[in-house]
């Protein structure tokens, strides 16, 4: 089944300071059809203005993945982890049985990122955190691991039976992604525009449309018009969500 969910019906707030869409029910936005896709339970696309940010504040029992677009983001917590994390970054935060944190832009343009969160396969975890970097160059034309349950060089690990993907085409190159049927996919356009190609039917994405896929096997995305296409896929378990997460 393909679920396509369109920019501009996703949920979207505007602070001043802070541009935000919601995919899942978050904040003020709440929906009850619309708080879980197997693990996931929050996609959030946030711009955050210059010597601006969210201050110290808790989480618990949540796998939280911010994926850094462009500017810069600093991290700081009470477990006394800092880190600054621009493009080819990624941050991952077991928030497990409590920390409190901050996400802060500290330099004069906005900083872009995806935040994403999933429910931890495991509760009453340690509080955990990391970041990784990976090779930009190396997302040009291929779909590249940057999360996943194991880890590895330069692949941020979670507490979760999920993994996530980038890739970046130029217009008319093509990446495949070979999936099993029994796993949940979440595709998202980034910048550019995409034809993806599901069993022979084809669907034209724009920049901020996501895509929920069930019992599919063969994912083709092509890169169209005149501008690159950056694309994030998530894989992950469609085992049901255990309540009792820290949803804001």
């Amino acid at each position: 089944m393909i679920d396509i969910r369109r920019a501009a019906s996703t949920a979207s707030n505007d602070a001043g300071w802070l541009q935000s869409w919601h995919h899942f029910s978050f904040g003020s936005y709440f929906e009850e059809s619309n708080r879980f896709f197997g693990p996931l339970c929050v996609f959030n696309h946030d711009i955050i203005a210059g010597g601006r940010g969210f201050g110290a504040h808790p989480h618990r029992e949540m796998e939280i993945v911010s994926v850094v677009l462009r500017g810069e983001l600093k991290h700081e917590d009470s477990a006394g982890n800092t880190a600054l994390t621009t493009f080819g970054g990624i941050q991952r935060m077991t928030a497990g049985t409590g920390i409190i944190h901050s996400e802060t832009n500290p330099g004069e343009e906005p900083v872009e990122l995806l935040q994403i969160w999933f429910m931890p396969e495991q509760a009453r975890l340690a509080p955990d955190y990391e970041t990784t970097h990976y090779d930009t160059n190396a997302l040009r034309g291929r779909w590249l691991p940057v999360v996943k349950r194991e880890g590895g060089p330069n692949i941020a690990a979670i507490h979760q039976d999920a993994a996530i993907y980038l890739t970046q085409l130029e217009p008319g190159q093509v990446v495949s992604y070979e999936a099993q049927s029994e796993r949940l996919h979440y595709l998202f356009i980034v910048r550019g525009s995409a034809e993806l190609t599901i069993n022979r039917a084809s669907h034209t994405l724009s920049e901020g449309d996501a895509v929920r896929l069930t019992d599919e096997t063969a994912i083709r995305l092509s890169a169209i018009g005149e501008h690159p296409l950056l694309a994030l896929l998530i894989d992950m378990t469609p085992n049901p969500v255990r309540e009792g997460g820290d949803q804001a």
